[in-house]
């Protein structure tokens, strides 16, 4: 393993700009410590892609530096490559192929020895549960397995830093949580590093040692899900309505109950403390300053609470 001071990621300054002056990435500060799963959040269009191309060599940034595993991504992006797996959002697998010849071919790719491709190979279709499945054509696979199937891809050549773009994506509640599992082992078995980005918040919340939510390229929060979810106060209210809501955000801010009040595209999502004997209260106010209610709940904060704060708004399409 490489000696990093403790993180397996480092940034400083990251950016990637496009034409007309377009920030996919803006002065990104970011540390991935070492053996710890980091979850990267944030709408469609925040960065999160362009962050991990970046990371994994495959764009070059604008300005900036970035060090994976001890390596430069500029000045050394082969040292990069030799330490690293990938896992992408889209599937991109040889369906003619067998699972099996699938991960030998990637191992030949890497320069590894057939006796060290097979033992790998049968280790890792083990951990996934494919052994029956292993010289079945992949075209035969269900999405799961071959969302399985990127993923032990990726770990052929036993890398320092696994990169998860979406790993779950269009897999159903059962894949996904042997995924889960299957990454929080590599973790706990293995010392890996990984990074992934998702837009399943319970998913992050589980696997996540640190959450960084981005935005419009920049890092907004950073933490540990309890933490972050901690912040939120006690209780989250959604108090829903199709009038302009600032008149009842502003009454409801001055209430010595209410910790949090965040404006959201469908009314107003307050921190409250004790939410269930709040509502009578929360109600007489709308009443008072005009604001019609169409709907109100009361739940435990979520990281989804969280990712309202920092963002505003729901996830994007």
């Amino acid at each position: 393993m490489t000696k990093t001071n403790g993180y397996a990621i480092r940034t400083s300054a990251l950016t990637k700009e496009y034409e007309q002056g377009v920030r996919a990435v803006d002065a990104l500060d970011l540390v991935v410590e070492a053996n710890s799963v980091f979850a990267l959040l944030g709408p469609n269009g925040a960065g999160k892609t362009t962050t991990v191309s970046m990371l994994t060599t495959l764009l070059p940034p604008t300005s900036g530096t970035a060090l994976v595993a001890g390596s430069d991504v500029l000045d050394d992006p082969g040292g990069v490559r030799r330490k690293i797996g990938v896992t992408f959002q889209e599937t991109v697998l040889d369906d003619a192929l067998t699972g099996r010849q699938a991960l030998d071919h990637h191992g030949r790719l890497y320069g590894l020895s057939r006796s060290a491709r097979r033992e790998r190979a049968r280790e890792l279709l083990a951990l996934t549960e494919l052994e029956d499945a292993a010289d079945r054509q992949i075209k035969k696979y269900s999405g799961g397995m071959k969302r399985r199937l990127e993923l032990i891809r990726g770990l052929m050549t036993d890398p320092e830093i696994l990169f998860l773009d979406e790993p779950t994506l269009g897999v159903d509640p059962q894949n996904r949580a042997r995924i889960g599992d299957h990454i929080l082992r590599l973790k706990e078995r293995r010392g890996m590093t990984v990074l992934l980005t998702t837009h399943d918040l319970d998913e992050a919340a589980r696997l996540a040692d640190t959450v960084g939510i981005v935005d419009e390229g920049r890092l907004v929060v950073v933490g540990s899900p309890d933490e972050l979810i901690a912040e939120m106060g006690d209780d989250s209210m959604h108090v829903q309505g199709e009038a302009p809501s600032d008149a009842f955000a502003t009454a409801a801010g001055a209430l010595d109950f209410v910790t949090e009040v965040v404006p959201t595209d469908s009314g107003v999502q307050l921190g409250v403390d004790s939410g269930d004997r709040r509502l009578t209260e929360v109600v007489r106010l709308a009443a008072e300053v005009g604001y019609p209610i169409e709907a109100i709940s009361v739940a435990r904060p979520t990281l989804g609470d969280v990712f309202l704060k920092y963002t505003g708004r729901a996830l994007r399409d």
